[in-house]
């Protein structure tokens, strides 16, 4: 009776042990905020666990040791305990563990900067991928590797919540956070939002015939600093050139710079003639419509920056000065006298404002104008060339330069094919084309120009050269005060200021561009791989399973 008893005591000792380590598992599992709760909970299952095997110790020794277990409380203890030490390894795991990549370019592995960024973070970030279903990717594989690499984010820190989004079946919310690439991603905090998208990822070479094609994907870079964007670590800074009558932030252009600053930019008057040198932390460079020349010294800084490396807007104005005209012409632009008119496309009443509607914008705004415009013409020597993942319809121009690098002219804003730059403008006077004087549109009214180097098959520089950009508008007054908040213009700028300074880095880390490689073999090869992975594994257990049958037997 005593016996029967301790059997009964320890099977069901055994058992509640067994479950209370379980529940233990599940409550660090899915409760990680109360981890000490669940190590708790974990140790009572130990105790009972190891109450049950004190109690039955020669039952269980008996199951272990001899020769044929018997299927009785002892066996059961003994079933408990092995189950038992498995989810209690498990549970350890979840705090305690290591991984290895053993991938050729540890595809899997964070940079230590990155590790210490997450492992830093106080604020909460929500991310948001904007993705369609793999099949359907246009990047050729962003969606998945953007997944990816966000989850090992969230390995280092329990401040990164990520969801993911189809903007197609959502559209609502794309138009929400103003998505307009698919594959977008969307970082978001008390602080502000970032968005990164996959032009900050994709990576290009070029082939033998000059034409470029997707090479990898690198995204560390882009997600790190957008993390310290919205947590405030660091954000990008913009200078702005003053002294020449520039538009300022503090005055006329004092809307624009609070949509700036409410993008977490942060902003700086710059006077090259005290500075003599454009900061180290500088992101870019903004020259608004000066209307006095710069002197030799202040331009000979701002074409120093920009020959290494450096990223400059320029806005301008109708007969700029001849500083801003040099400042360009290296860069394949010209830039004459005179003011745009579009008769076909104008506010009510004034030719000489144009107004540039969704088609005709890179960023597809539904309506912007400009109020007194220049256009900007480039030189001979530009062929027409496809962006890869943008329309076939999307204007862009590409010059070579040398053996390792081009410059790519980006068209932004484009008037109609009625207009024309017009010399001799006269207000209250119907002004009419001249051919042998004149410019027929459609023009070009902002661009973004490009200096980048070729790449080689693995997406990385082939020598020096370093990557120049620039963003020139025909205008600077669509961005004042009395402008800015007027159709799309306030949007338009900000737009502006985001593709010059796209992918930006704000972290030094070493770069891992994971390339894209691609199997090709034969269809019947193809079909070999896709029937075997289906049937041979299951053809093996049960081959397995028959032989031990037959052995038995």
């Amino acid at each position: 009776m005593q016996k029967s008893t301790f059997n009964s005591l320890s099977g069901l000792l055994s058992l509640l042990g067994l479950l209370t380590l379980l529940t233990g598992l599940i409550v660090m599992v899915v409760l990680p905020a109360i981890r000490i709760a669940a190590w708790a909970i974990l140790a009572l299952g130990i105790l009972l666990m190891a109450a049950a095997l004190v109690i039955d110790f020669r039952r269980v020794s008996s199951a272990v040791t001899g020769k044929r277990g018997k299927f009785s409380t002892g066996t059961t203890v003994m079933t408990s305990i092995f189950i038992g030490i498995t989810l209690l390894s498990n549970a350890i795991s979840i705090g305690a563990y290591h991984r290895f990549d053993a991938t050729g370019l540890t595809k899997f592995t964070l940079t230590s900067q990155t590790k210490d960024v997450l492992g830093k973070m106080e604020i909460p970030v929500n991310v948001i991928g904007f993705f369609v279903p793999d099949s359907l990717d246009p990047t050729g594989g962003v969606g998945a590797y953007a997944r990816n690499l966000l989850k090992e984010y969230q390995n280092y820190t329990t401040k990164l919540t990520f969801k993911q989004i189809d903007p197609q079946e959502s559209p609502d919310q794309a138009v929400k956070y103003g998505i307009r690439m698919l594959q977008t991603v969307v970082f978001e905090s008390e602080k502000g939002r970032r968005l990164v998208s996959p032009e900050e990822i994709i990576q290009f070479s070029t082939d033998s015939q000059g034409n470029e094609q997707i090479s990898g994907v690198e995204a560390e870079h882009a997600f790190t600093s957008a993390i310290m964007e919205v947590t405030g670590i660091a954000q990008k800074k913009l200078y702005f050139i003053t002294g020449h009558g520039e538009a300022s932030i503090d005055s006329n252009l004092s809307a624009a710079a609070q949509g700036l600053k409410d993008n977490l930019f942060k902003l700086e008057n710059l006077d090259l003639l005290i500075t003599r040198a454009v900061p180290e932390d500088a992101t870019a460079l903004v020259i608004a419509g000066p209307q006095r020349q710069l002197n030799t010294d202040e331009l000979a800084i701002i074409q120093s920056y920009l020959f290494r490396g450096g990223w400059v807007m320029v806005m301008l104005n109708p007969n700029p000065t001849i500083d801003m005209k040099a400042l360009l012409f290296p860069w394949g632009l010209n830039v004459d006298d005179g003011i745009v008119v579009d008769p076909s496309s104008s506010l009510q009443g004034t030719v000489n404002n144009p107004v540039v509607p969704r088609l005709r914008n890179y960023f597809g705004m539904t309506s912007i104008y400009f109020p007194g415009t220049t256009a900007l013409l480039p030189q001979s020597g530009w062929e027409p060339q496809a962006i890869p993942g943008e329309s076939s319809e999307t204007p862009i121009q590409v010059a070579w330069i040398s053996d390792n690098s081009s410059i790519a002219m980006l068209s932004l804003a484009r008037t109609s094919p009625e207009s024309w730059m017009e010399k001799n403008f006269e207000a209250g006077k119907t002004p009419a084309f001249d051919e042998a004087t004149e410019v027929k549109g459609p023009l070009d009214l902002a661009l973004r120009i490009v200096l980048t180097p070729q790449l080689d098959a693995k997406g990385q520089p082939i020598g020096t050269v370093p990557t120049t950009r620039l963003v020139v508008v025909g205008d600077s007054d669509f961005a004042n005060n009395q402008h800015f908040y007027n159709g799309d213009n306030g949007n338009y700028f900000l737009n502006l200021v985001s593709a010059l300074t796209l992918g930006k880095d704000l972290i030094t880390i070493e770069r891992k561009v994971l390339p894209f490689r691609r199997l090709v073999i034969s269809q019947d090869v193809a079909n070999f791989i896709r029937v075997s992975s289906i049937a041979l594994l299951p053809l093996l257990v049960l081959l397995m399973g028959g032989i031990i049958w037959w052995r038995r037997r």
